[in-house]
């Protein structure tokens, strides 16, 4: 008989209180444990709900950011075409804007969105120029319409000739 292994009967009560507790903690743990599945969702959903919101957001800051660049680039295109009016003998370059890319720290910006050269890049003449960028977004923040057309609408960002 197994039971006459013991030598004292308090070992025997002992183990079979403590299985009795494990048993009662077991069942209450696995009766209370883990989430309902309308939690789950709730919490999904919430969830799914804030990523929309951050996308929309994260979208609106990239749009700012790309015509804050394109604004950025015409000015120093700008300010490199008015060193080479300078330069050179008070003349702008004839035919393509880039020969005054010398006078840029960098190389010849070009639209971050599309990775093209603005709008007039080509188009320079020796006593004139014009080079646009179409801003992105609603509210697009430009100062006239392509080519230089100042009084119609501000689609689009442009730069001319200061002389």
């Amino acid at each position: 008989m197994w039971l006459a292994n013991f030598e004292n009967w308090s070992d025997v009560y002992c183990f079979s209180t403590m299985n009795m507790k494990m048993k009662k903690n077991f069942r209450r743990l696995s009766g209370q444990a883990g989430f309902t599945l309308l939690e789950l969702l709730v919490v999904i959903g919430i969830i799914g709900v804030i990523m929309a919101l951050a996308t929309v957001a994260y979208s609106s800051v990239q749009i700012s950011g790309r015509n804050t660049r394109r604004k950025q680039d015409l000015v120093a295109i700008q300010n490199s075409l008015e060193q080479y009016y300078s330069v050179n003998e008070f003349k702008y370059p004839s035919g393509s804007c880039k020969e005054a890319a010398t006078f840029l720290k960098s190389a010849w910006p070009v639209d971050p969105g599309s990775s093209a050269d603005y709008t007039g890049v080509n188009t320079c003449i020796e006593n004139w120029y014009c080079i646009c960028a179409a801003m992105e977004g609603s509210g697009t923040g430009g100062n006239s319409a392509e080519n230089c057309n100042w009084n119609a609408g501000v689609t689009h960002y442009c730069v001319g000739n200061l002389q």
